[in-house]
């Protein structure tokens, strides 16, 4: 909330005058008046400055921050450690102001930034190249199958249901005004069920979209997915990936994979109360001229020293809007920094570890808390950093005895799949000790 607004009542008169207006509330015709709110707002008519700052501050420290709470919370955030290296320099004015290169020669430091994200994402991914970024995860995904949509020139999206739920969502509201059929393949003992998948590939596939590790921690089978995927003329295999995972798991390039896409916020950037994140994109070579956002090349300037150019871009504000292959308007720039620099500062062998340790310890408390019985295995399937466990105990009321003890528990996954009532899932980074999990295992053996 903006602490002061100096328009005056006549202040107000003169823009309406000037727009042709007689009321503000004219500005929102165009909202149906069956979802307008019918009443005014329930507020006090009137509370001074210091009373306003100091009720808001009640409310705000309602909130409890992740350096309060141990959490065990991911499906699709996580609480990574970040280096402190990464908040210094995305902290600095000339990182933090600046939004996106609209005159890009002449911001040599953004577009040398958002070529090396492009170089480190085309390199973990094993991909041929990387975009500057995108919104998130989930419309990474939704890019994805549209720019699969456009190679093919075919409409039917297959989408396994073992893909987060979100992302799920923001495809199936994207192909609805796009004329895309989206498709969704049930899971079979917590992944893709292939032989479901088989039946559905055909020669009007566009895209096959699978997620690695998928929303349940889980490793697919991405090479045997690919083959199936690939069985439809010019069908795209699409893989969305956690890139922590990328420090121990093969790459996609090396598994058939046409284009990976996935959610960045695991490189450096904090969970924040929901974002803002920002989503990656690498493609194979063939998909250079469909890709949305920005693509970063490297050149040499009259000098002879290496500067960088806006080689391509597919957005709408650079070229006429029919020919642009995307509406995306930012390429997320100061947190596809906070990747840059978290990737650049743990090196392989850094990312490597975090990869490990969250493994091992997932799998130690995974041991754990099924140790007794009581919490049974969802899933009889290798996973990564996260796991199903499911008991007789409803989530919530697991979750609110752990909240009485500092810990955020898990998701319940009854939510978006209702075949697994009382199912919760866990997620371990390389943050937790092993005190911190041998506590989460005391507490709910004690409810």
């Amino acid at each position: 909330m903006h602490p002061y607004i100096a328009n005056t009542p006549e202040d107000i008169q003169d823009m309406l005058k000037a727009i042709g207006l007689e009321s503000v509330d004219q500005l929102f015709d165009d909202i149906p008046k069956d979802i307008k709110l019918s009443r005014e707002l329930d507020l006090p008519k009137s509370k001074s400055e210091l009373e306003v700052s100091s009720y808001l501050k009640r409310l705000a420290d309602k909130n409890c921050s992740m350096s309060e709470l141990t959490s065990f919370l991911g499906a699709g955030a996580y609480d990574h450690y970040i280096p402190s290296i990464v908040n210094h320099v995305i902290s600095r004015s000339e990182f933090y102001t600046s939004y996106t290169p609209y005159q890009p020669e002449i911001s040599q430091g953004t577009l040398q930034y958002i070529f090396e994200f492009q170089t480190l994402i085309a390199n973990l991914t094993g991909m041929d190249l990387a975009n500057a970024s995108l919104y998130d995860g989930g419309t990474a995904v939704v890019e994805a199958a549209l720019m699969a949509a456009a190679y093919s020139r075919k409409d039917e999206i297959i989408i396994s249901k073992s893909v987060k739920p979100d992302a799920r969502k923001i495809l199936h509201t994207y192909a609805h005004v796009q004329d895309l059929k989206v498709i969704e393949v049930d899971v079979k003992d917590g992944v893709t069920d292939m032989e479901a998948l088989d039946g559905l590939v055909n020669d009007n596939t566009a895209a096959v979209i699978v997620q690695n590790p998928n929303f349940f921690g889980i490793i697919e089978d991405l090479e045997a997915i690919g083959e199936i995927a690939h069985k439809g003329k010019k069908t795209t295999f699409i893989a969305s990936v956690d890139p922590i995972s990328l420090g121990i798991l093969k790459k996609p390039g090396d598994m058939n994979v046409d284009v990976v896409v996935g959610e960045g916020q695991s490189l450096g950037i904090p969970v924040s109360f929901g974002g803002p994140y920002l989503g990656f994109m690498a493609v194979k070579k063939d998909y250079v001229r469909k890709i949305p956002g920005r693509i970063v090349g490297q050149t040499e300037d009259l000098d002879g020293k290496r500067s960088f150019v806006l080689t391509l871009t597919a957005r709408e504000q650079h070229i006429r809007r029919e020919k642009a292959t995307s509406n995306i308007c930012s390429n997320q720039g100061l947190n596809s920094l906070a990747a840059t620099v978290y990737m650049v500062t743990m090196g392989k062998e850094g990312l490597r570890e975090v990869a490990l340790q969250s493994t091992k310890k997932a799998h130690y408390a995974y041991e754990q808390l099924i140790k007794s019985g009581k919490f049974k295995p969802a899933f009889d399937k290798p996973f990564f950093k996260e796991f199903a466990l499911t008991s007789d105990i409803a989530p919530e009321k697991i979750n609110e005895e752990l909240r009485k003890e500092n810990i955020i528990g898990g998701y319940d996954l009854g939510i978006e799949y209702p075949q697994m009532k009382n199912s919760i899932l866990y997620a371990v980074t390389e943050k937790r000790t092993k005190e911190e999990i041998d506590k989460l295992t005391s507490v709910m053996e004690g409810i």
